[in-house]
């Protein structure tokens, strides 16, 4: 387990082994969340907290060449957080129901933000 940004502060080491019962990492994050009260950095509560708000208006879907699906909601993380799972991003894999295995590194990464 690895935490960066606002999570290398939050947590009581920013890399330790952390054991849980179950398989997915839609179990992990149960787990982990339970243990560490980090949610806040890493869920996102609403479909606004999965975004950044941009200033360019927003494409056309059809004009895009994929579909560029997130997680589904409940399954968010907030805008600019993300989960990896053995150097992935989870929604690259199957969300919060990617399958773990003994050994797997899991990152949560909520990085600092810097203005002007």
């Amino acid at each position: 387990m690895k935490g960066t940004g606002r999570l290398y502060d939050a947590l009581p080491e920013h890399r330790f082994e952390y054991s849980f019962e179950g398989t997915t990492l839609r179990e992990f994050l149960e787990a982990f969340l339970a243990d560490y009260d980090v949610a806040q950095f890493l869920l996102a509560e609403t479909p606004e907290d999965a975004v950044a708000p941009g200033w360019a208006p927003a494409p056309d879907p059809e004009d895009l060449p994929d579909d560029f699906s997130g997680n589904p909601e409940g399954d968010r993380t907030r805008a600019y957080a993300r989960i990896v799972v053995n150097g992935r991003f989870n929604e690259h894999l199957d969300g919060f129901d990617t399958e773990l295995l003994n050994g797997d590194r899991v990152a949560l990464m909520y990085p600092f933000m810097y203005c002007c």
